[in-house]
């Protein structure tokens, strides 16, 4: 079970993503598909039991707010507001209970020191998008992730990978793949859009009131 609430908890720090003819939208909805592997096979049982996982994430202008919800894991909401430049996460989980943590989106220049970024040059086709290529590294606490990236300028959905990034890729990832360390073993986290749609958007799926009975998550 503790192997489980530390995959948890990595799926949600990532999640901290139809064909119209390559037309900007920024209003709507896309869907992600999240498969995740190891090099470890104790780490890839318990991910088994984690089953197919998607994320749903409706935008609107700067703001956007993306759904996970799974039976292991337990559902989580990642509100982003531009505006704002805040971030909410909301997490029930069956473990770890009813969490929340609000944290500002504006990235140091401290941060940006330890993110390397680089155009690959290949593009990948997906859903009607062409995206262009980055490969993404980030040392932070002594510890070193890969992320693969494909990303379309024409979708304007807010992120947490371009808020991070945003000096360097402008755009929303349709494709991320991301190679991290948990303890001594590695994880493969890749998502990919499997369906966009140009939709009205409620304002209420943007708000970040903090429900009753959610206590802040600390570190």
């Amino acid at each position: 079970m503790k192997l489980i609430k530390k995959i948890t908890i990595v799926l949600f720090l990532l999640l901290s993503l139809n064909t119209f003819a390559q037309k900007e939208i920024n209003e709507g909805m896309i869907s992600m598909k999240i498969t995740m592997s190891s090099d470890n096979d104790q780490i890839n049982s318990s991910l088994a039991m984690l089953g197919d996982m998607k994320t749903t994430t409706y935008f609107k202008g700067k703001k956007s707010v993306t759904l996970l919800s799974n039976p292991m894991s337990g559902s989580t909401s990642t509100i982003i507001d531009n505006d704002k430049k805040e971030m909410l996460l909301l997490m029930d989980n069956p473990m770890m209970g009813k969490k929340y943590k609000k944290t500002p989106i504006e990235s140091s220049e401290e941060d940006m020191k330890n993110i390397t970024v680089k155009e690959t040059g290949d593009t990948k086709t997906i859903l009607g998008y062409k995206c262009k290529g980055y490969d993404v590294t980030i040392n932070k606490n002594g510890t070193e992730s890969k992320m693969t990236m494909y990303v379309t300028d024409k979708v304007t959905a807010p992120n947490q990978q371009n808020w991070t990034l945003n000096k360097n890729i402008k755009g929303f990832p349709l494709y991320l793949t991301v190679n991290a360390k948990q303890g001594a073993f590695n994880i493969t986290t890749t998502m990919e859009a499997t369906e966009i749609k140009s939709e009205k958007v409620d304002n209420s799926k943007f708000d970040m009131t903090i429900p009753e009975g959610y206590t802040e998550m600390t570190n």
